[in-house]
């Protein structure tokens, strides 16, 4: 058994997805500009296991979308995730966000590469390179944009830029083995079957100590 309720707050989009097995039971997700998690995770999660029929205590693990991405989105999710393991004393599983973003692309050719991207402010992004099978190739990073960033991964095969970070890469990248996936932002819907992976590997966190990964410090304004 597997049963996996998934939390996703790094970006805007406020979401929720319940999983058993490798079946995907039923998301809850809502974008927001005003970044609206505090009010709606709780009720996210309180809605979509009583549509189930369960609760905490019936969950195997609980999943949360570990970052990068906002500081403030992060730390709602991730104090909410420990707040339910510790609680229901179940199994914390941690989740890249760039990887739930990039499992968004499927069905492209063997050669090409995937590159998230979450909108770090101005002309900066959050980012990693993965291959068409979802595997990682690089470190994230926090990446300031210009006219020659990867230029080496474009030379020879076509790249899927996907996030909320593209739109500002597409102004100033025009070669044609760019493709631009717009309007894109992590989900609880993928990050399922990743959890779900790590779940039956036993690849868990500490709940005391587990901490979101913000790659960069916090800045207000």
């Amino acid at each position: 058994m597997a049963k996996i309720l998934c939390l996703e707050t790094a970006t805007k989009n406020c979401s929720v997805s319940l999983g058993d097995k490798d079946l995907l039971i039923d998301v809850k997700e809502l974008s927001s500009q005003g970044y609206s998690h505090a009010e709606q995770l709780h009720p996210f999660v309180d809605d979509i296991l009583k549509e189930a029929g369960l609760s905490i205590q019936d969950l195997d693990a609980i999943s949360i979308s570990k970052g990068p991405g906002s500081y403030t989105g992060l730390r709602i999710g991730v104090s909410a995730a420990k707040g339910f393991a510790y609680a229901a004393q179940l199994p914390l599983i941690s989740v890249s966000t760039l990887a739930c973003l990039a499992l968004q692309i499927k069905d492209i050719p063997d050669d090409a590469l995937i590159i998230p991207m979450l909108d770090a402010r101005r002309m900066e992004v959050y980012t990693q390179t993965f291959d068409a099978q979802h595997r990682e190739l690089t470190e994230i990073e926090a990446k300031i944009l210009d006219e020659t960033s990867f230029k080496e991964q474009l030379k020879n095969q076509p790249v899927y830029f996907i996030g909320d970070g593209v739109e500002k890469f597409e102004e100033i990248c025009k070669h044609p083995n760019a493709h631009f996936i717009k309007e894109k932002l992590p989900s609880a819907r993928e990050q399922f079957y990743i959890a779900r992976q790590k779940f039956l590997n036993s690849s868990f966190e500490d709940v005391a100590y587990f901490e979101p990964f913000y790659l960069k410090d916090f800045r207000p304004g």
